[in-house]
């Protein structure tokens, strides 16, 4: 029993050293674990070097902490060992060894360098002038209040030309003032002194080896870019003896080539000149006797009974494909008005078939051959070529021809609009010799030309242009407003009926978008002209007496109508027989009707060249004009975009009317929407 007790008294004191030894073992690791380094980051120099920058002087930083700084590795050593003695009950931890750690020598620092940094974009206008002809950076600015009078002898020197003299004759002078046309506008003034210079030999018919300069013009519409093109064509080609084709006027519409026509006969009465026009109003046949004389036999010099040829890139095509002896190679002038819309459309790619026509072709080395061997056997005096064109004279064999002569042709190219396109694409295909650009602006565009160089408010409009902010008539008064599709035609019904749009005296242009929609806001204005009298006469409309006006003549005019049809109905217009003239944009470009005093939108424009021609056929030649654009709420952010682009939104005021205004029409206005509906439904 003594040895039992004696052997567990002694595992009892195992279990308690045991016990010791653990809770020292423990001990241990945790000091172990304070004493011991933490795992190294591996950082590179530049962000110490960077941190010791910040911390400034090159003095070292400590780390942060849980962070140190990489260093060499030492070669590894044994472990050291550590003596542990033998611990009583009582006995207090022994402190925890210490590691010595290696001195860190200070990094080497890094020089550091800007970050990069993107340049500043170009500017619009910039970019604007890049990839344009240099003769178009250099154009002549012509502000638009500039006017020079006739009236006097010699007011055609030296009134405010700067000294230069207009070119054209006291004949010519005289016609014009009894024609009323007592000054000339700004396009006028700078146009004809360059293409009626004092030189008589820059007069001359032919000029092949000395080619006249091509001309483009940007100017408003009603500026009179007409006239300032007819007077130069005139007085050179009334120097000529025989009839040739000289002429050349190629017109988007039939109307303005009736219009162009007019101007050319009132101008050159008493000088000759025979006018012609080819629009297929008329069968190709009579046309075909119009204009040339032998439809028979072929002349290499062509055969022509005009002079001046008007016409459209359609029946121009057919003439020069069909028509025997129809020869432009005599052209003196090449006429393109409203460039902007014939160079954007193709018509048989009619522009490259033109030039071509009036360019002679490179001479062979066979015509000089044949005429020197004909020469050596039998020399006499070479026949008469056949009316040929100094510049074509290479293609009768019997006339000489010398390698190194170099002939161009004498045609002069003369592009105008009031949105002339500087697409430098579309100019290079117009082949242009040595082009002068002239360009009209109000009062932005009103600059003094600086020596050595350009006036800031001269390049200022000149960017205008280029970026297509387009001038208008300082006379013309811009209003548009938005309304509902419901709200629409009682919008202008209100207008008209109102005495807003329409007076005794004024005549009103309304455009449409289609050749349906004119018809169909015709007939629906007429139902609602009778609506208003049947209730007039049932005594209904009392509160409209005063201010509607039930005998206003409304007409339609479109593609759909018939050619005499439709110049039928633009003279009654013309002698105030109309009062209001619905159509489409067949008669936005070019035509000049001096009493329309109101251009109404009816459907808003889609783009901005659309706009500036509607609005182009009031405030013509100083008078004065209104233009309102009826916009519906869904195209009200398209349109504000479009004004806003071309900066001109601030130009155009808006017209606020209330449903109030025009709330007596709406029960005559529901009528008459019935009747249109009836009438739909039974075509």
């Amino acid at each position: 029993m003594e040895a039992v007790a004696a052997a567990a008294a002694k595992d009892k004191d195992k279990t308690k050293a045991k016990q010791r030894y653990l809770k020292r073992k423990k001990e241990r690791r945790k000091v172990n674990k304070k004493s011991k380094p933490k795992p190294k980051l591996r950082l590179h120099r530049c962000l110490d070097s960077r941190m010791m920058q910040r911390g400034g002087g090159g003095e070292e930083e400590e780390p942060e902490s849980g962070v140190e700084e990489e260093v060499e590795e030492e070669p590894p050593t044994k472990k050291r060992k550590i003596s542990i003695e033998p611990a009583t009950q009582d006995s207090t931890p022994a402190p925890a060894p210490t590691v010595s750690t290696p001195a860190v020598s200070a990094p080497l620092t890094l020089p550091t360098f800007p970050l990069p940094a993107l340049p500043n974009p170009p500017s619009k206008s910039t970019l604007a002038l890049q990839g344009l002809d240099r003769a178009l950076v250099n154009a002549e600015i012509v502000p638009a209040s500039r006017t020079v009078s006739i009236v006097d002898t010699d007011a055609d020197r030296d009134q405010g030309t700067g000294g230069t003299h207009l070119g054209f004759s006291e004949k010519m002078r005289k016609r014009l003032v009894d024609l009323g046309i007592t000054e000339l506008f700004a396009v006028q003034t700078s146009l004809l002194p360059f293409l009626l210079p004092f030189s008589p030999l820059s007069k001359a018919l032919y000029q092949p080896y000395n080619p006249p300069p091509d001309v483009c013009v940007s100017a408003p519409t009603g500026s009179g870019k007409t006239l300032a093109y007819a007077v130069p064509i005139v007085e050179i080609l009334s120097s000529r003896i025989v009839t040739r084709l000289r002429a050349l006027v190629v017109l988007p519409t039939r109307d303005l080539v009736l219009q162009v026509r007019e101007t050319f006969e009132a101008i050159s009465k008493g000088r000759g000149l025979k006018i012609g026009t080819a629009t297929g109003q008329h069968s190709f046949s009579h046309e075909q006797a119009q204009l040339v004389g032998d439809h028979f036999t072929s002349l290499q010099g062509g055969s022509s009974k005009i002079d001046i040829l008007i016409c459209t890139p359609g029946r121009l095509m057919d003439h020069l494909k069909e028509t025997r002896n129809f020869s432009l190679q005599h052209l003196r002038f090449l006429v393109i008005d409203e460039a902007d819309r014939l160079l954007a459309q193709s018509f048989q790619d009619w522009l490259v078939q033109v030039l071509q026509a009036t360019r002679p072709p490179k001479p062979e080395l066979k015509y000089t051959l044949n005429y020197l061997a004909r020469a050596a056997a039998a020399p006499s005096v070479p026949p008469v070529p056949d009316a040929l064109s100094p510049s074509f004279l290479h293609l009768d064999t019997d006339i000489p021809s010398f390698i190194t002569e170099r002939k161009e042709s004498s045609c002069q190219k003369l592009l105008f609009s009031a949105t002339l396109t500087w697409d430098p694409s579309k100019i290079a295909a117009l082949g242009l010799h040595d082009p002068k650009y002239f360009i009209v602006q109000g009062q932005q565009g009103e600059g003094r030309v600086m020596k050595g160089g350009r006036d800031e408010e001269e390049s200022g409009a000149l960017l205008d242009v280029v970026m297509e902010k387009f001038s208008m008539p300082a006379t013309l008064k811009e209003h548009f407003l938005i309304c509902t599709t419901y709200q629409k035609p009682l919008v202008f019904f209100h207008l008209v009926h109102s005495k807003h749009i329409l007076n005794p005296n004024d005549a009103v242009l309304v455009f449409t978008k289609s050749a349906e929609s004119t018809e169909r806001l015709v007939r629906l204005f007429g139902f609602l002209r009778e609506a208003i009298e049947e209730a007039r006469a049932r005594a209904q409309v009392l509160e409209l007496d005063s201010s509607t006006n039930t005998n206003i003549v409304v007409q339609a005019y479109s593609s759909d109508l018939a050619a005499a049809e439709r110049k039928s109905i633009l003279e009654k217009f013309k002698a105030r027989e109309i009062h209001i003239l619905v159509c489409s944009d067949l008669i936005s470009r070019g035509i000049d009707i001096s009493h329309v005093s109101h251009v109404v939108s009816y459907d808003a424009p889609v783009d901005m060249r659309k706009y500036v021609h509607r609005v182009g056929r009031t405030a013509r030649a100083g008078r004065e004009g209104d233009a309102w654009t009826l916009v519906e709420e869904q195209e009200a952010r398209h349109f504000k975009i479009m004004m806003k682009d071309a900066k001109h939104l601030s130009d155009v005021k808006r017209l606020r009317i209330g449903e109030q205004e025009f709330a007596p029409l709406v029960p005559h206005y529901e009528t008459a929407l019935s009747k249109l509906k009836a009438m739909y439904s039974r075509s």
